[in-house]
């Protein structure tokens, strides 16, 4: 026993020191560390609670691009990548080579067949229907826009920011962009946004679902659908909030199938348009759910982070706040705010470049899942197959300076300036760049729409108030497909009427 012993009291510090000893190399490149038979994943739970920062961190050192392990049992091993080559390669160049693909459709089956979903024909169909046939070439579509988001305004955004001195901006945003999106897809308004702040269990439910989404992607696939099956931690919620979107949805369309067949509202003309196609023939009602989800999805979440983001850098730069009060002010001659029109907004050079910087710095959908349908090599000449998980770092990009330059984490609303013999334009980035509308075939069919939205709130915002983050309140993004914040955004709304009378 002694000799066994012995060696014990030698080996024991020895095995210790090498490890040590490892893992200070390996924190000296500040990469994550590749464990025997677990991978990195003790990094990867170790960092989950700020998962963009993580990535950017690992793809700043690593030039762009990095894969990162999981165990060796569970096949989630993944290819992160902010490099513009390879995001213009997959989403353009070589597009046909990587659509959704499987592990994504399993990753959203809440989603449905609609089209963030899709690929191939389904794809195609409802890329044409939405864009052609239905939606955005609806003869009435600016103007039932510009008239909802008015009203909205007026009714709801307005009266409540005037109630509420402090408020969750982000919760207010999330309101007011839901609402919206009912009215002009299921023409219903919903009244989230209003004084008393009802709850309404469709609009907390985007939230809970988009947080148990991400968590999927780094658990092997038999652990979440375990923790759905016997309604385990986010599963849990994911599957409460699947229910809370089908009971809404599907109520607004009986309570429409009982009105007027004959209506010419956008409802009645997107069920029209995908009326007999190809591949929506299963169950038409259930398919009609699957587009407006995606679409309210679209609509709600990434206008209200956006929003959400571009006031958070407004309030810490006021400066800034200062100039585009003072270019709306200059547009409309002295007038109501309310007397821009939508061509008047395309005019508003500082403002379009702050709302860029807040989608270049917090771009909504923070990352991208691709998969490939064949073996491939990528520019940065990182050899994929079909079994690899790609993911997309579209955070990381704005965060890089080597794209960006030496200032890219200042909020630089001149960075989208350009001069030109006409005087100062907006510049144009290429989406490869600059994917917060995403890139390719699959750029964002609501990008004019979301941007005048977007516009016609700031300008209401900005020409009434002064917005004040809230002294010791903590702002960081959260674990979510969505690029929301993890505390919302608790702020100070000064009227502008009261800053004029105390100067």
């Amino acid at each position: 026993m002694a000799p066994l012993r012995y060696y014990t009291d030698i080996l024991l510090p020895f095995i210790l020191l090498l490890i040590s000893g490892v893992v200070f190399l390996c924190r000296r490149n500040g990469l994550p560390i590749n464990w025997p038979f677990l991978g990195m994943t003790p990094e990867i739970l170790l960092n989950i609670h700020h998962i963009h920062n993580f990535a950017t961190n690992f793809l700043k050192l690593s030039n762009g691009t990095f894969l990162l392990k999981g165990p060796k049992f569970a096949n989630i091993d993944m290819l992160f990548t902010s490099d513009p080559a390879n995001i213009h390669y997959i989403l353009s160049k070589n597009f046909p080579n990587y659509p959704k693909g499987p592990d994504f459709r399993r990753i959203f089956d809440i989603l449905g067949n609609g089209i963030f979903n899709s690929d191939h024909e389904l794809w195609e169909l409802h890329r044409k229907t939405t864009t052609m046939s239905s939606l955005f070439k609806h003869p009435n579509f600016h103007t039932i826009l510009e008239t909802t988001i008015k009203n909205k305004i007026n009714k709801g955004l307005l009266p409540v920011l005037d109630h509420y001195h402090v408020t969750d901006l982000q919760e207010i945003f999330q309101r007011f962009t839901f609402d919206a999106i009912c009215v002009l897809l299921l023409d219903y308004d919903p009244e989230s946004l209003s004084v008393d702040l009802p709850f309404v269990p469709c609009e907390k439910a985007f939230t809970d679902a988009e947080e148990a989404l991400l968590l999927r992607h780094f658990l092997p696939e038999k652990v979440w659908k375990l923790q759905k099956r016997f309604g385990l931690g986010k599963e849990k919620k994911l599957s409460e909030a699947w229910k809370a979107f089908d009971e809404f949805i599907y109520k607004c369309l009986s309570q429409k199938e009982k009105e007027d067949e004959e209506s010419a509202g956008l409802l009645m003309s997107l069920k029209s348009g995908f009326s007999g196609q190809i591949g929506t023939s299963c169950d038409s009602k259930h398919f009609l759910r699957d587009v407006i989800l995606n679409l309210m999805l679209a609509g709600r979440d990434t206008t209200s982070t956006t929003l959400s983001w571009f006031f958070y850098l407004l309030a810490q730069n006021p400066n800034v706040e200062n100039k585009i009060r003072k270019e709306i002010q200059n547009k409309t001659g002295g007038r109501n705010w309310k007397s821009l029109t939508i061509k008047d907004f395309e005019g508003l050079i500082y403002l379009h470049g702050g709302l860029c910087e807040a989608l270049r710095l917090y771009p909504p959908v923070a990352l991208e899942h691709k998969a490939p349908t064949k073996a491939d090599v990528l520019p940065t000449g990182h050899v994929v197959d079909k079994e690899t998980r790609i993911i997309l770092s579209f955070y990381s990009m704005g965060r890089m300076e080597g794209l960006w330059g030496d200032d890219c984490m200042v909020f630089k609303p001149e960075r989208w300036f350009s001069k030109g013999v006409n005087g100062i334009g907006i510049k144009h980035e290429p989406s490869y760049k600059f994917p917060a509308f995403h890139a390719g075939p699959r750029t964002c069919l609501g990008k004019e729409m979301g941007m005048v939205q977007m516009k016609m709130v700031a300008a209401a915002i900005v020409c009434n108030y002064r917005v004040e983050l809230v002294e010791g309140h903590m702002v960081c993004p959260s674990d979510s497909i969505i690029l929301q914040m993890k505390y919302g955004l608790k702020v100070r709304v000064v009227p502008i009427t009261t800053i004029n009378q105390s100067g």
